[in-house]
């Protein structure tokens, strides 16, 4: 049994977002990066089925980007991995999800991978576009925001979260693909024999021109921050007086209330 889990190095969240030179994506200068937090589901997912079959299934790790990606695959690599695939892209940002989901398409395409694990989506683009696309030109069967996972021979089980609360329950046959969601799991810490573990660990390096002959279906146009609002305004006094005051505020700040 083969297993992938695609993952993507986003930055902290926390960071300070500006736009880099060229107005279409955020400057890297000064970011901290960490693997996107919905493909921690996916790792986890995928080395928990790994343990649950005993430790024979092979599961590949891979990420497409510039060089700092190998952090991420290494943390992957710690957390159970077997080995790691570094699609070498130093103008990732620039390429849209059918571009990514093609690349890794074509280095999956014929591994014969029994089941692929990736996250929703991304933090920083979110368009939660390309494990879909994978699945689609791999011809799998797919389930997207997975948030309960179970195995059987030539099967998978997915619970599905679904919009205003609701839960599906849907079987595929593998070969298979799902995204997965906040709730699958618990993602684990690497610990420090296995991280020393993950080290001598096989990362292959290939670069985004042997796999990717799409052309882009769109484009970044520009990035940029929202325009800032004004301050807010602080009412203080007895209740009846701040009632008052908000009247007066709606009053000539909307024109409500006359």
């Amino acid at each position: 049994m083969k297993i992938l889990v695609c993952i993507k190095q986003v930055p902290d969240m926390e960071s300070r977002f500006r736009p880099d030179a060229s107005g279409v994506w955020y400057s890297e200068i000064d970011m901290a990066f960490r693997v996107n937090e919905y493909d921690e589901y996916a790792i986890e997912e995928a080395v928990r089925l790994k343990e649950k079959l005993g430790g024979e299934p092979e599961l590949t790790v891979l990420s497409l980007g510039p060089d700092r990606v190998v952090e991420g695959i290494k943390k992957a690599l710690a957390m159970g991995c077997d080995r790691g695939i570094h699609v070498q892209d130093s103008a990732s940002q620039l390429k849209d999800p059918w571009q990514i989901a093609s690349a890794i398409a074509a280095s999956a395409r014929g591994e014969n991978y029994d089941l692929i694990f990736t996250g929703l989506q991304s933090q920083d683009r979110g368009s939660a576009q390309v494990g879909t696309m994978v699945a689609e030109l791999l011809e799998y069967s797919c389930a997207t925001t997975v948030i309960g996972f179970e195995y059987a021979e030539g099967s998978v089980t997915v619970k599905r979260e679904l919009e205003g609360g609701l839960r599906a329950v849907v079987r595929l046959k593998t070969p298979a693909l799902v995204t997965c969601q906040l709730g699958l799991n618990q993602p684990r810490y690497p610990t420090l024999p296995n991280i020393m573990k993950a080290k001598k660990k096989e990362i292959l390096t290939v670069p985004v021109s042997e796999l990717l002959h799409e052309e882009p279906r769109t484009v970044m146009a520009g990035f940029y921050a929202p325009a800032k609002k004004g301050t807010g305004v602080v009412l203080e006094g007895d209740v009846a007086d701040q009632v008052d005051k908000l009247i007066g505020i709606l009053k000539d700040k909307t024109g409500l209330l006359r």
